[in-house]
C-alpha cells in the first residue's frame, strides 16, 4: 500500500513539474555531470522522456556518424580504432551539428559532456553565439567507495542484457537471469581495477569542469546515493523553480 502511494505521488509530481515547465517559453538545456556509476545515464533517459527533449551523448553521436559514414564519422573511427582520444575540434563540430537539428529547438540534455574545461569553454561560447538558454547543470554526487561497490556489483545477462546487482538487485538464483535463465557475468569494464582507472581519469579531467560551472553559480549538487526516483524528483524540483 505504501509503495502504491509512493508511486502515485511520484507520477503526480512528475506530471505537475512537466506542466509547470510547459508554461515557460524558453528552451530547457540540461547538463548532467558526475563520476562514472553515479547514475547519469539512468537520469538522462528519464529526464529526456519526462520533458520531451533529446538525450545527447558524444558516444551516441560518434556511433551515429560512423554508421552513416560521414566524413567526421570516418575520422572518429580512425582515432577510436587506434586507441587515441578524439580531438576536441572534431567532438565539438559533431556536437554542434547535432544541436542544430529540429528536435533540439525546445531544448536538450547533455549526458557527461563537457568532459574538459576546454570543452566547457567552447560550449559556453557556442551558447552565447547562438543565443541558447543558459544551461542548468546538475552534479550527481557519490563517493568513490560507493561507486566501486555499485559498478563492481553489477552482473549482466549474456543472453537478454538485463542488469542485476549482487546486493541491491540480486537474481533469485545466483548467476542466473530471472527472465531468460541465461548466465550472469561481470563485464570486463566493471572490474575494480578498471573502475579505479576511470575514477582517476574523472578526477583529473572532469572534476575541473564541475569547478568551472560552480564558479559561475550554475551547479546544483544532487545526492545520487538516493533511490533513482528520489534523484529524479530532486532534479525536477530544481527545474521548475
Amino acid at each position: 500500500m505504501k509503495r502504491s502511494i509512493s508511486v502515485f505521488l511520484f507520477v503526480l509530481f512528475s506530471f505537475v513539474s512537466v506542466q509547470l515547465f510547459a508554461q515557460t517559453s524558453h528552451p530547457l538545456v540540461l547538463i548532467l555531470l558526475g563520476p562514472p556509476g553515479s547514475g547519469k545515464g539512468t537520469q538522462a533517459v528519464q529526464l529526456s522522456r519526462q520533458y520531451s527533449i533529446p538525450h545527447i551523448s558524444t558516444g551516441d553521436i560518434f556511433r551515429s556518424n560512423i554508421k552513416q559514414g560521414t566524413a567526421l564519422g570516418l575520422k572518429v573511427k580512425q582515432f577510436l580504432d587506434s586507441g587515441a582520444l578524439v580531438p576536441d575540434s572534431i567532438v565539438l563540430e559533431m556536437l554542434f551539428d547535432r544541436l542544430k537539428e529540429p528536435d533540439c529547438e525546445k531544448g536538450f540534455l547533455l549526458d557527461g559532456f563537457p568532459r574538459t574545461v576546454a570543452q566547457a569553454e567552447a560550449l559556453e561560447a557556442y551558447f552565447k553565439n547562438t543565443k541558447k538558454a543558459e544551461p542548468i547543470v546538475f552534479q550527481l554526487m557519490l563517493s568513490d567507495d560507493a561507486i566501486v561497490d555499485r559498478i563492481t556489483g553489477r552482473r549482466t545477462c549474456q543472453h537478454c542484457g538485463h542488469i542485476y546487482h549482487i546486493v541491491a538487485h540480486p537474481p533469485k538464483e545466483p548467476a542466473v537471469c530471472d527472465i531468460c535463465h541465461g548466465p550472469l557475468l561481470q563485464r570486463s569494464d566493471d572490474t575494480e581495477k578498471v573502475v579505479q582507472e576511470r575514477l582517476k581519469e574523472y578526477h583529473g579531467l572532469t572534476k575541473p569542469v564541475e569547478e568551472f560551472y560552480q564558479k559561475k553559480g550554475l551547479v546544483h549538487q544532487i545526492d545520487s546515493s538516493m533511490p533513482s526516483d528520489d534523484v529524479l524528483k530532486a532534479i525536477a524540483k530544481i527545474i521548475i523553480e
